[in-house]
């Protein structure tokens, strides 16, 4: 699947109990699990997006690739930004959405979590 602003929103809304709003401004699209945020990006400036990711994880993909960073205007411990014009793999892309996705429920009361995972 080709990465642009209508697969990733497709993607985005095609995970459980995502939704979307736009909290900050109208430029900037967030998508949240159970009200918490997993991935945001400009609308309008589709060139990179901000991904939740593990500590760790999220030190070794920035050593990896020129194309992550830490979180632009985001917990920078816990965030990337992407840049989707750099050396980042589509297929790379796709999986961190899904770990952005998982970091958030993981951190979920686990009752919501039970009620997410049914």
């Amino acid at each position: 699947m080709e990465f642009n602003i209508e697969s990733f929103r497709t993607y985005c809304l095609s995970l459980p109990f995502t939704e979307e709003c736009t909290p900050f401004d109208d430029r900037t699209l967030v998508f949240k699990v159970a009200g918490k945020m997993f991935a945001l990006c400009d609308i309008f400036d589709f060139d990179g997006i901000n991904l939740k990711c593990e500590p760790a994880y999220a030190i070794e993909l920035r050593e990896q690739y020129n194309g992550i960073q830490p979180g632009y205007h985001s917990n920078k411990k816990h965030w990337n930004t992407i840049s989707l014009r750099q050396d980042v793999p589509d297929a790379l892309i796709w999986k961190l959405i899904d770990h952005s996705y998982h970091q958030v429920v993981l951190g979920l009361p686990k009752k919501v979590q039970a009620q997410l995972i049914k």
